[in-house]
């Protein structure tokens, strides 16, 4: 004989989901400054970025970390207005994340002044992605109206 059991979607506290987008926040952070901390003073790379003729400008722990926060509190506050205003906003969120993503790697490509720059720069967005897109779409629960 079988069984089927059918269970429904228990939305955590705001507290909880606070709390780990949160940690998803910091956590694409500190990512992005390990990362930075392994290409420029282990490896010895130069991130360096130059747009059109203008002058090349390093680019500094100080600028990764702040990037990579205000970037993630914009995706944070896009999906928090998105899951006030539709039942599709996971769908929706998880779908800019993903043009959002495409969009920031061609920064690099396009400013970065060597390959290796490119590169490094890549991984940074790409990291930052791997935490920030699969922890928030979790955090977003469909939502009947």
């Amino acid at each position: 004989m079988a069984s089927t059991t059918t269970g429904t979607y228990a939305r955590p506290s705001s507290a909880t989901l606070l709390r780990t987008r949160a940690l998803a926040v910091a956590s694409a952070a500190v990512a992005n400054a390990a990362l930075w901390v392994i290409e420029v003073p282990l490896l010895g790379l130069h991130l360096g970025i130059r747009f059109g003729g203008g002058a090349a400008q390093t680019i500094a722990l100080g600028f990764i970390i702040g990037a990579t926060l205000s970037a993630s509190l914009v995706g944070c506050a896009l999906l928090a207005v998105l899951e006030r205003r539709t039942a599709s906003a996971r769908t929706i969120w998880t779908a800019v994340a993903a043009v959002a993503l495409i969009a920031s790697l061609s920064l690099p490509l396009y400013a970065g002044i060597a390959g290796s720059t490119k590169v490094g720069l890549g991984a940074m967005h790409l990291a930052a992605a791997a935490i920030l897109i699969p922890t928030l779409r979790a955090t977003s629960a469909p939502r009947n109206i």
